[in-house]
């Protein structure tokens, strides 16, 4: 009889290739309390257990230590490009889901990405006060199907409104999920 112990994983992927244009600049390089939003994103995966990282840029390209970097030269056409990008890379790993996030989420906390993950479903989103946000975990029975309707702006949102298998995780209590979208957000 052979035993698999192997344990399900879970890849991050960061979603940054925006220009930020109602930021006045991208937000991945922006700094907020002494750390890069790309950093901090970057951070809050790893605290969660998510490996490996991916993080998909475009409007701004530079280091990111302890994560892949995956160029979008399609970023201007919107998120779902970046989402393509993304899906694509986790495709040539051996991970079995991935956990999707955007850079300008500085109230997302490790706990709340991990409650995401530890959630034994293969589609789930996080909840705020009943509306859904990010992150999402995408198990990888999705990703050909979120890879070819994935443009423009659409992410996979039409995808997660349109399935009756997607479980809703409430994380208000240990997250914030207000985006940044300007500066004196």
């Amino acid at each position: 009889m052979e035993i698999n112990l192997r344990t399900s994983v879970t890849a991050g992927i960061v979603l940054a290739a925006g220009a930020g244009t109602r930021y006045g600049q991208p937000k991945a390089p922006v700094v907020i309390d002494d750390e890069r939003l790309v950093d901090r994103s970057v951070r809050v995966l790893r605290e969660a257990g998510c490996f490996p990282i991916a993080v998909v840029l475009g409007a701004w390209i530079g280091e990111v230590p302890g994560a892949v970097i995956i160029n979008n030269p399609d970023w201007e056409s919107g998120m779902g490009s970046s989402l393509r990008e993304g899906l694509r890379w986790a495709l040539g790993t051996d991970v079995d889901s991935v956990i999707v996030t955007l850079v300008d989420l500085p109230g997302l906390t490790a706990d709340a990405v991990t409650r995401i993950v530890e959630t034994p479903a293969d589609l789930v989103s996080a909840t705020f006060g009943g509306q859904r946000g990010h992150p999402v975990k995408f198990g990888r029975d999705h990703w050909a199907s979120l890879i070819e309707i994935a443009s423009g702006d659409l992410g996979a949102r039409d995808y997660l409104r349109s399935r009756d298998d997607l479980v809703l995780v409430d994380v208000s209590d240990v997250a914030d999920g207000q985006d940044l979208d300007t500066p004196t957000a």
